[in-house]
């Protein structure tokens, strides 16, 4: 029981910094305006997006939020991953702009999965 929580908080909460330290890059990083000019989205998705993560992350992290919030939560989390994934390989990015998001997307996997186990025993 303990090793789960343990396993849970730890994943969810890599899953939460990710986001969250995502979102503030996007908000105050000039860099990320052409990073996203580079990936052929408008300057608006960014905003959304810099909210959309914002809003899940804290998501998971908050303790009251209803457990089918929380679902929606990882629900956009991993469209936004697998759309990271996607994107950068289509733009011929490099490996690495690949593989950091698969390896969230493991991780967010692993938190998805000890979420449904809490949820099991509640």
């Amino acid at each position: 029981m303990k090793r789960n929580a343990i396993i849970y908080w730890t994943s969810t909460g890599i899953i939460a910094v990710i986001m969250l330290a995502s979102a503030v890059y996007f908000c105050f990083s000039a860099e990320a305006k052409g990073a996203f000019a580079h990936l052929g989205y408008p300057d608006y998705f960014r905003v959304e997006l810099t909210i959309a993560k914002t809003l899940g992350g804290l998501a998971l992290l908050i303790p009251v939020v209803p457990q089918k919030l929380r679902e929606f939560a990882y629900f956009g989390i991993g469209i936004t991953v697998i759309s990271a994934i996607v994107a950068h390989s289509a733009s011929w990015d490099g490996i690495s702009h690949v593989i950091d998001p698969s390896i969230v997307f493991g991780i967010l996997i692993v938190s998805y999965v000890y979420f449904r186990k809490r949820v099991a025993l509640e």
